[in-house]
């Protein structure tokens, strides 16, 4: 294989929060390394995600969802890492929940590189049941935006990833792979095993989530065939522990045996997990903080 007949490069996927970019990443990839979650803002790390084929490599980066609902310091962290990723990529997945536009959805639309190919992502088209309506509702998108194509897909059902991928591979450069071919993330697994934390937070304490939240992993050492990993889970304030502990400790104990369980289907290897709750006042205010996180 020469240079001449491989290409490889960066595909970001953008959109607004909750359109579905970590779902279409990992099922793109065939492997959860994304988190997920139905509350907004799950993801705030640029994660990539690698997809190789016999003459192609995709290296897919999901972007947290650009959000303008909540302010401060980590939300304007999190909406610089989307422009900066837009000015880096080969080719823009821009994700659109089907048959829904909203202001929020053509805030991120304006933050669209112009010499950057663009492809419209409709996603979770298995729930637009009148083919014709979804057929106007992508000219209504494309009427204000120059699109370079368009694919409708269902992340979640793995629909239409076949052809998302043959419209974009053309606008993938001459490049031999950057990645091992059976590589599919270049994140450590101590950075996965603290996403595999916070997603368990995401989806069993939902509207009680404190925002201000984050995981730290404070320890993670290989002994054998076993993974011994440490993790603190740090709160603004000492009011929100109990939220995440839950009486008795029950909620803590199910967020930390799910971790747990995930962990070991990925790492493919068994995992000693300790989670515990802490405060750090102040946090996601703090550059510093976001640095040493980093979220900066």
């Amino acid at each position: 294989m020469t240079d001449t007949d491989f290409r490889c490069g960066f595909v970001a996927i953008v959109g607004r929060p909750n359109v579905g970019k970590s779902t279409l990443m990992n099922h793109l990839i065939g492997q959860k390394i994304s988190i997920t979650s139905k509350k907004a803002q799950t993801t705030r790390h640029r994660v990539n995600g690698i997809h190789t084929e016999p003459n192609a490599q995709f290296v897919f980066v999901d972007t947290p969802g650009f959000q303008t609902f909540h302010k401060g310091a980590l939300n304007a962290t999190l909406n610089q890492s989307v422009k900066d990723t837009l000015g880096s990529v080969d080719c823009v997945l821009f994700v659109l929940e089907a048959m829904r536009l909203s202001n929020a959805d053509r805030e991120v639309m304006a933050l669209l590189p112009k010499n950057t190919p663009v492809i419209l992502v409709l996603n979770k088209v298995d729930k637009a049941k009148d083919s014709l309506m979804l057929s106007m509702f992508i000219d209504q998108v494309r009427a204000e935006f120059e699109f370079t194509d368009a694919e409708v897909v269902s992340a979640k059902h793995g629909q239409r990833l076949g052809e998302l991928l043959d419209k974009v591979r053309p606008h993938l450069p001459l490049s031999m792979p950057l990645y091992p071919e059976d590589m599919i993330t270049d994140k450590s697994q101590r950075f996965l095993a603290a996403e595999i934390v916070r997603e368990k937070l995401f989806r069993y304490l939902g509207e009680e989530l404190p925002y201000e939240m984050n995981v730290e992993v404070e320890a993670f050492e290989v002994d054998g065939h076993m993974f011994r990993i440490h993790v603190a889970i740090l709160v603004d304030k000492e009011g929100q522990k109990p939220i995440v502990i839950g009486r008795g400790g029950e909620k803590l104990k199910k967020i930390s045996t799910e971790a747990r369980l995930d962990m070991e289907q990925l790492f493919d290897c068994k995992v000693f997990l300790e989670v515990w709750v802490k405060v750090k006042s102040g946090w996601a205010d703090d550059v510093r903080f976001l640095r040493d996180f980093g979220l900066n």
